[in-house]
């Protein structure tokens, strides 16, 4: 999940704006497929909120983040800034839910563990 189609023709607050939206709809999709039993595309809607939010603080920031790469780079900075390992905690968690979408290896109980993180990342 990476940047919104059109996001680019919107003016830099705009952007953050519609990266917020983003996160918001990830989050809505990602509760209603938890709540049916559906881990795998739940987990990577988590990441897909995670990732708009990285989204919206890089471009507030101008910051680069239109890979994974740069999402690893705009944490580390966040890090850095902060000091909080829990960001990094975090954010290696919300990654473990976006790979599980392709290989489904987490059970209920992992999975909610990490679900848990991402959630709080994305508060």
């Amino acid at each position: 999940m990476s940047n919104s189609a059109g996001a680019e023709r919107l003016d830099p607050p705009q952007r953050v704006e519609a990266y917020l939206a983003l996160r918001e709809k990830y989050l809505r999709e990602a509760e209603e497929l938890y709540a049916r039993g559906d881990l795998a595309q739940a987990g990577e809607k988590y990441w897909g909120a995670v990732a708009a939010l990285l989204n919206a603080i890089a471009e507030k920031r101008g910051w680069e983040h239109y890979s994974h790469k740069d999402y690893n780079a705009v944490v580390g900075r966040l890090y850095k800034e902060s000091g909080d390992k829990e960001l990094l905690t975090a954010f290696g968690m919300a990654e473990r839910l976006h790979a599980n979408l392709r290989h489904n290896f987490m059970d209920k109980e992992i999975f909610e563990a990490h679900r848990e993180e991402a959630l709080k990342l994305v508060d």
